[in-house]
């Protein structure tokens, strides 16, 4: 078997040029990746051009560079964690519900808008909205009529019926002033 020398360097110059493609077509595909990559990761146009030329002048080295530096999370995966994050704050605060049809409500309404429950009840003393469970107003301590109250001592009953008796003289006193 004969050694031909220029078969040697045909298949050298062959294997150089295939060689060189290879790291050609490496190196484009390379900055391709690197600036789809950063494009999902920042908004920043200069962040991207400095990514996309640490891969393109430094190569393999460059790409490592990059790995280390580009952020940790795509623009897709912050936007899911905040949306996580945001429903779990939700989650924790107490919003009112209508016990009737479930949908938020505010504090202030009497009634739910879409279901028409009644949510809240008038003191029929001050005026102030009370919860339905409620049977004595903790605003000015007037029990709701008809509901008696727990708790109460004898002089404290005696003393809400002497005051609801001057109550009652005194409207007396009022309608016969009116009167003459």
């Amino acid at each position: 078997m004969n050694f031909d020398p220029s078969s040697f360097s045909n298949f050298l110059l062959i294997l150089t040029a295939w060689g060189g493609a290879f790291l050609a077509a490496l190196w484009l595909s390379l900055l391709i990746w690197t600036y789809r990559d950063i494009r999902n990761r920042t908004k920043d146009p200069l962040t991207r051009i400095l990514a996309v030329l640490v891969v393109g002048l430094l190569f393999l080295p460059g790409l490592v560079i990059y790995l280390i530096l580009r952020p940790s999370q795509t623009m897709e995966e912050e936007y899911q964690y905040m949306l996580e994050e945001e429903a779990l704050l939700q989650s924790l605060e107490e919003k009112p519900v209508c016990p009737g049809c479930g949908r938020q409500i505010d504090e202030r309404w009497r009634v739910c808008p879409n279901c028409h429950t009644k949510l809240k009840k008038t003191c029929h003393h001050c005026g102030k909205l009370m919860k339905l469970s409620w049977s004595l107003c903790p605003y000015c301590g007037t029990p709701e009529p008809g509901k008696r109250r727990e708790d109460l001592s004898v002089g404290d009953m005696v003393q809400s019926i002497k005051l609801s008796d001057e109550d009652e003289e005194d409207e007396e006193g009022q309608e016969a002033e009116e009167a003459e």
